[in-house]
């Protein structure tokens, strides 16, 4: 049951990651969802292109999460990330006391496509930081992977 649960928890962050794939692109083909227990708190895309450098998935999920339980503190909950958080994303993972990242596809894979991603995975981070965030990497890692090769093909793409 657990296994379909985070199955469909991250299909709903890969399909709010195609929102970006219309003709107005807010960002990236980047999708997370934040549940705390069987509760979908938070589905959001990635929209840094409305000018602002910190509306990635996570960050904005993390918002909306806050806004809808009225706290900062997000203890107990997970975090679907089509791709895995960026440092800037697994900090304020961090800082909100999320308990779990479960993530596709990997820094590696977007850095080949072009987009400008810090190199440190979400293992370095939390070893150095010693954070107790727990990490689980690969998880429908295809279907994650078929989502960065739909925005390989857009022509209207913008890398940043």
């Amino acid at each position: 049951m657990a296994e379909k649960l985070n199955k469909k928890y991250m299909r709903l962050a890969i399909k709010e990651a195609r929102k970006n794939f219309g003709k107005i692109m807010d960002g990236g083909p980047f999708g997370a969802c934040i549940v705390r227990g069987s509760q979908v708190l938070a589905v959001a895309r990635n929209t840094v292109l409305k000018n602002d450098a910190t509306c990635h998935a996570e960050v904005n999920a993390i918002r909306q999460a806050s806004r809808k339980i009225r706290d900062f503190d997000l203890a107990g909950c997970v975090i679907y990330s089509t791709t895995e958080p960026c440092p800037m994303c697994f900090a304020a993972i961090h800082w909100a006391r999320i308990a779990r990242i479960v993530y596709g596809t990997t820094i590696a894979d977007v850095n080949k496509r072009g987009f400008n991603e810090l190199r440190i995975s979400n293992f370095r981070l939390k070893a150095l930081g010693r954070s107790k965030v727990k990490v689980n990497k690969g998880f429908l890692r295809r279907e994650c992977e078929g989502l960065l090769c739909e925005w390989d093909k857009l022509e209207n793409k913008k890398l940043y």
